[in-house]
């Protein structure tokens, strides 16, 4: 996933492409920064939303103002949504241009992939 962000205030959608790019909203509410490091601050994190790769917004929740905000789900998903979710990244991937198929990924792409892979075989 990419340091996507989108800011509830301005509407702005931002992104981290790497590990020195600080971006800001137009407002100065949100900022990501760190590329793949997924690095994000906020003013408030309730005017705060991931964007995943596909355009999907996710509501974070910050346990602590210590800690990065985590991802959450109303409901924690079941053995057929996980294996959706890894259909449609296995799609995601097969759409992408014949140069951008022979680039190599990130470990934090493949280990993103791991976690999802193991979350399946463990439901």
């Amino acid at each position: 996933m990419k340091n996507r962000a989108k800011c509830k205030l301005c509407q702005s959608i931002i992104e981290s492409f790497h590990p020195t790019d600080y971006v800001l909203c137009k407002c100065g509410e949100i900022s990501v920064d760190g590329g793949d490091a997924l690095r994000c601050a906020a003013k408030d994190f309730r005017n705060f939303l991931r964007v995943d790769d596909e355009g999907h917004e996710i509501i974070v929740t910050v346990k602590s103002e210590d800690v990065n905000p985590l991802y959450t789900d109303e409901k924690p998903m079941d053995r057929e949504e996980k294996i959706k979710m890894l259909d449609d990244l296995i799609k995601s991937y097969d759409n992408l241009p014949t140069h951008a198929m022979t680039a190599p990924i990130t470990n934090y792409e493949f280990s993103a992939f791991l976690t999802l892979l193991s979350s399946i075989l463990r439901s």
